[in-house]
């Protein structure tokens, strides 16, 4: 068990199945309240997880739910590090970044040799990742496993990532290959050094991505920044 400020922080069991419907509404409210994109879980998806030792838990010194992660495979060959949500109650306290850590670390024990990967909206994720040795990749680095996009379904960016064939969305893709990595200390000064060069490329693929879905961005434009953006 690890101990971060107020939290116990541990691999989920059955003991916290009861949790599963309020994670899943928080999830909900957390991706409408940023308006962006998130594969909708059931509750039974969420405890099916748990069953099987796949997800990571945060509760406070009340016992009260704070934060939730769950792992994914995809091939045999590919992990994601999904799902993870922190009680509006507890942000801003340096929890997810402990959980995100926790779930890693699992990852690792269960299935050392995979690629550990994530798709985010958010410059804090990404910054937390940068922390754990994760790099930005393309999506084609990603698992191709048609259930893993499948996932996609439920958000509301999904019809711009068919519109681009799956090679690029609203999301940045991040990759954590044991095979073949920085260490985490050089991927956390090049984001250091670059976040804001980082947040401004960020908004302003997602800026081209809806207008150039809404067929309102100049063929010239397009041409020009279409192999940066996988057009």
């Amino acid at each position: 068990m690890e101990q971060q400020q107020q939290f116990q922080i541990l691999v989920a069991d059955a003991t916290h199945e009861q949790f599963a419907q309020t994670i899943c509404d928080e999830m909900a409210e957390s991706a409408k309240a940023r308006g962006t994109g998130i594969a909708k879980r059931s509750p039974e998806y969420i405890v099916q997880k748990i069953r099987e030792g796949k997800a990571v838990i945060a509760l406070s010194s009340e016992g009260e739910w704070a934060g939730f992660c769950y792992i994914e495979t995809w091939e045999g060959e590919y992990v994601a590090n999904s799902g993870l949500i922190v009680s509006p109650a507890f942000r801003k306290s340096g929890l997810a970044r402990a959980i995100k850590r926790k779930i890693f670390e699992l990852s690792r024990t269960k299935y050392p040799d995979a690629k550990i990967f994530g798709l985010t909206t958010g410059l804090a994720v990404m910054k937390i990742n940068s922390e754990l040795g994760y790099e930005p990749v393309t999506y084609s680095e990603l698992t191709q496993d048609e259930e893993f996009w499948a996932g996609c379904k439920s958000c509301v960016n999904y019809e711009i990532l068919m519109s681009k064939d799956r090679k690029n969305c609203m999301c940045t893709a991040m990759l954590y290959d044991p095979k073949d990595h920085y260490e985490p200390e050089e991927t956390t000064k090049f984001f250091e050094e670059k976040k804001s060069v980082l947040e401004r490329l960020m908004n302003f693929k997602q800026w081209i991505l809806l207008k150039s879905f809404r067929k309102n961005v100049p063929v010239l434009t397009k041409a020009l920044l279409g192999n940066f953006f996988n057009f």
